[in-house]
């Protein structure tokens, strides 16, 4: 059980205030109103499998699959597989076309099984944030098996990316132990696991200074499996609702905006045209700030650095 009067869990105290009505400007380059950020999660070939001895198929962010029996699922399977042979491409095409940049929330074990993407990541000059060594719910981890995992899945995206990932950001949700681990761990300089605002802010672990940059699954092709999204137009008129908010709110108080892209699911063409048709209404906009993490994380460490760094 988690004492939430010991000093070093304060981070894990909910927040119900934030920066409350009157939000820092955060001076985006060039006085941007908003500061856009498409996050492409590559996770094809991380999930659970019976390939990988786990004695299930994972279903989650599929058209559904067969379901209904016990044993492996080839129709998931193939509908993972989907994405990393095909959806990956059409996306990197829609945003190099575009000349947009991106960030991927990567597996290792994904990035390790096609090192062809790898290389495109890199040659894209998009950041990485990872997104664990496999794709799994962190939850099912000891704080030592945790620990472990992100060690190997900082040491794995090194490897194949050349250069480490800035960031984490765990499947869904992540454990009490799991910000505390990254900031002992030391090469990550922010997490994504947090949905409470649209704007990075700081947090104190154990006497260092953490930054967050939130994420969202509101702005995320995921509702596509759930049911709440149909077509590439129920897509992009959501993400045009939210960008002309927060367009039309960035004249006095700028924020961010996380859009969040599974391979499997925005990568078919009924889709990915949704997402094509949003760039290209964004791209008509001017004091648009279309950006990695990493450099959304460079400019608040140099613009709103922590009050009292360790």
């Amino acid at each position: 059980m988690t004492d939430f009067n010991d000093p070093s869990h304060a981070h894990l105290r909910r927040d119900f205030v934030g920066y409350g009505a009157t939000p820092p400007n955060p001076r985006w380059p060039g006085n941007a109103r908003v500061a856009l950020n498409i996050v492409v999660n590559y996770e094809e070939g991380s999930e659970q499998s019976f390939e990988d001895g786990d004695n299930k198929t994972e279903t989650g962010l599929t058209e559904g699959g067969a379901g209904g029996f016990e044993g492996r699922d080839l129709a998931s399977e193939s509908m993972y597989e989907y994405g990393s042979r095909v959806g990956i491409w059409r996306v990197l095409r829609i945003l190099r076309e575009r000349d947009m940049t991106a960030t991927v929330f990567a597996t290792a074990l994904a990035l390790e099984r096609n090192p062809a993407v790898a290389t495109a990541i890199r040659d894209a000059g998009y950041d990485v944030c990872s997104h664990g060594r496999r794709w799994v719910r962190a939850q099912d981890f000891t704080e030592e098996k945790e620990r472990e995992e992100i060690a190997l899945a900082y040491a794995s995206i090194s490897r194949s990316i050349g250069t480490p990932p800035i960031g984490w950001y765990c499947r869904y949700a992540p454990t009490v132990n799991t910000r505390r681990l990254l900031v002992e761990h030391g090469g990550f300089a922010y997490d994504s696991d947090a949905y409470n605002d649209e704007l990075p802010y700081w947090t104190k672990v154990r006497g260092k200074s953490h930054l967050v940059v939130p994420y969202s699954l509101a702005n995320n092709d995921g509702k596509f499996s759930r049911g709440a999204m149909a077509t590439a137009d129920d897509f992009l008129a959501y993400l045009k609702d939210s960008f002309d908010m927060l367009y039309e709110e960035g004249e006095t108080a700028p924020k961010m905006m996380s859009v969040g892209l599974h391979l499997r699911l925005i990568g078919h063409p009924g889709r990915a045209i949704g997402l094509a048709r949003f760039l290209d209404y964004v791209a008509t906009k001017q004091g648009v700030w279309i950006c990695r993490r990493a450099d959304i994380v460079e400019h608040w460490k140099k613009h709103h650095p922590a009050a009292h760094p360790a």
